[in-house]
C-alpha cells in the first residue's frame, strides 16, 4: 500500500502499532508463576485520506478500530509508526507550535454522546471550551454569538445553550458533540462510532447532518463503525480490520461489489437482505481469537474456509488486487479463492 511517488494525502497513517500490558504486578506473577500478558491491539496499520473525503474502518468489536482513532487524536501514543496531518507529524508530540496549530484543526466525536459531555456544564460552555482553549475569540459576546451559530448549524436552538446535557435526547446530545467539534474550525474529524448508541431513525438524521456539514465546510472524516450499511453511505474508501490489522482496503463500491478477503465476504454475507432477493444470508462464523494468544500466521485462518498450511504459519502481506484495491490474504495471492467462487457460481 506504500508508494513513495504518490502525492501526499491530507492524512497519512504509516505502520501504526500499539500494545497494552495487561499483566498482573510483578510480585503476583512471580508467586503465581504467570507470564506477562501483552495485547497487540494495533499492528502495522497504514492508510491515507484525501482532503474532503471519508475513510471508514470497519470490523468486529475488539479489532483495534478505536485504538487507531485514539492514537490519531493524540489520546494514546503510538509505540511505532506515525500520523501525518497536512504534512505535519502529529504523533511526535504536541509541544511544538506547528503541531499545536494542526491539533486545533483535528477534533473527535465519541460513541456515547452523554459520557463525552460534562454533565455539570451548560451546553454553551461545553461548545465554547475549544474556542477558549485555542484562543480563537476573545470577547464574551463574540463567543456567545459563535455558540448560537453552531447550535443553529446542528439544527438546535440558540436558547438551548443555557440547558444541561441531561435535558436532551441522545440524538440531540450527539448534535451538541458535533457542534463542540466544529467550534475550533477543524479540517479533520475522527468519528468513533458516532451513531451506534442511537435509534435507527435518529442515526439517519445524524448521518445526513454530518454529510451536509462535510459538503459545506470541506471536512475530512475518519469514520469508525461496525455497521456496513452506515459506512457504505458515508465513506468513499473502506479499510476492514481484523485483530489489529487491516486485511482489505478498497473504494466503497468496489468492496461491496467484489470483496476479496474471506473475512470481508463473511461480513457482507451477514448483512440483512432488504431487497428480498431470496439469496441465502449467512452469519459470521466462529469467534475472534483471544488477542492475548493470537494464532500464528494469518489471524483469520481458524475461521477461514479457504485456509491451508501456509495460512497457519506465514503472515500475509497486503498485495494489490484490482485498481486501488489491497488485500492481505494468501488465498487471494495464489488465486485459490476466485477459482473456488467461480466453481460455486457455476454450480448454482
Amino acid at each position: 500500500m506504500d508508494d513513495i511517488n504518490r502525492t501526499p494525502a491530507f492524512v497519512e497513517v504509516q505502520s501504526l502499532c500499539r500494545t497494552f500490558d495487561l499483566s498482573k504486578p510483578l510480585l503476583n506473577r512471580l508467586l503465581e508463576r504467570e507470564p506477562r500478558k501483552i495485547v497487540r491491539a494495533v499492528q502495522d496499520v497504514s492508510f491515507r485520506i484525501n482532503k474532503g473525503e471519508t475513510f471508514a474502518l470497519v470490523g468486529e468489536s475488539g479489532c483495534g478500530k478505536s485504538t487507531v482513532a485514539k492514537m490519531m487524536a493524540g489520546l494514546l501514543s503510538p509505540e511505532r509508526g506515525s500520523v501525518v496531518v497536512d504534512e505535519v507529524n502529529v504523533s511526535s508530540g504536541w509541544r511544538s507550535q506547528r503541531v499545536r496549530q494542526v491539533r486545533r484543526r483535528l477534533q473527535m466525536i465519541f460513541q456515547d454522546p452523554y459520557a463525552s459531555l460534562n454533565p455539570r456544564w451548560r451546553v454553551d460552555w461545553i461548545i465554547s471550551e475549544p474556542i477558549r482553549a485555542f484562543g480563537l475569540l476573545k470577547s464574551e459576546k463574540d463567543i456567545a454569538d459563535r455558540v448560537a451559530e453552531l447550535l443553529t448549524l446542528v439544527k438546535l436552538s440558540p436558547e438551548d445553550g443555557v440547558k444541561y446535557p441531561h435535558e436532551f435526547s441522545g440524538g440531540q446530545r450527539q448534535r451538541i458533540a458535533i457542534a463542540r467539534a466544529l467550534s475550533s474550525n477543524p479540517d479533520f474529524i475522527i468519528c468513533d462510532e458516532p451513531t451506534s448508541a442511537l435509534d435507527v431513525s435518529v442515526q439517519a438524521q445524524i448521518l445526513n447532518l454530518m454529510k451536509d456539514l462535510q459538503d459545506e465546510f470541506g471536512l475530512t472524516y475518519l469514520f469508525i463503525s461496525h455497521d456496513l450499511a452506515v459506512v457504505r453511505y458515508m465513506a468513499k474508501r473502506i479499510g476492514v480490520m481484523y485483530l489489529g490489522r487491516i486485511v482489505e482496503e478498497a473504494p466503497t463500491d468496489a468492496l461491496f461489489k467484489a470483496a476479496r478477503h474471506p473475512y470481508t465476504q463473511m461480513l457482507l454475507a451477514a448483512v440483512p437482505d432488504i431487497s428480498m432477493s431470496g439469496k441465502t444470508r449467512e452469519r459470521v462464523q466462529g469467534e475472534v481469537p483471544n488477542p492475548l494468544d493470537p494464532p500464528a500466521g494469518c489471524a483469520f485462518h481458524p475461521r477461514c474456509p479457504f485456509a491451508f498450511q501456509r495460512c497457519k504459519t506465514e503472515l500475509p502481506l497486503a498485495i494489490e488486487s484490482g485498481a486501488d484495491h489491497y488485500v492481505a490474504c494468501h488465498g487471494v495471492d495464489e488465486d485459490r479463492i476466485s477459482v473456488f467462487n467461480a466453481m460455486v457460481e457455476a454450480a448454482e
